[in-house]
C-alpha cells in the first residue's frame, strides 16, 4: 500500500537500505499507537528512475488492521471471482 501522505504513524531515523529496486535512503514508520513497525517512508532516491517513490510511505498490508480489527489480504476467494486486486511484495527482505 502506498501512500502520499499517513497518520497515526511516527517516523524513525533515517538509513540508507538495499531495496529491490536499488539503494534508498529511507525512514521505518511505527504506529504511534503500539510503536509496532508498520513501514517505512521514502526519504531519498539514490538512482534518478526512482524519485518519483521520494516522500511516500509504505505500509506492510499484513502489519495494518483493518477498522473491524481485521488484516487487509486478499483470499484465493476473491481471486477465484476475477478480483482485480493482487497480493504484491514488499521492497524489502523481510523484516
Amino acid at each position: 500500500m502506498v501512500l502520499g501522505c499517513s497518520v497515526n504513524v511516527s517516523v524513525g531515523e533515517q538509513e540508507d537500505r538495499m531495496m529491490m529496486t536499488g539503494m534508498h535512503t529511507v525512514a521505518d514508520i511505527f504506529c504511534v499507537g503500539c510503536g509496532s513497525i508498520v513501514g517505512w517512508k521514502y526519504e531519498a532516491a539514490h538512482e534518478e528512475s526512482q524519485e518519483y517513490k521520494v516522500g511516500k510511505y509504505i505500509l506492510e498490508r499484513f502489519k495494518v488492521e483493518g477498522p473491524n480489527g481485521s488484516n487487509y489480504s486478499i483470499t484465493q476467494e476473491s481471486q477465484a471471482v476475477g478480483s482485480d486486486s493482487q497480493t504484491v511484495g514488499s521492497d524489502t527482505d523481510d523484516m
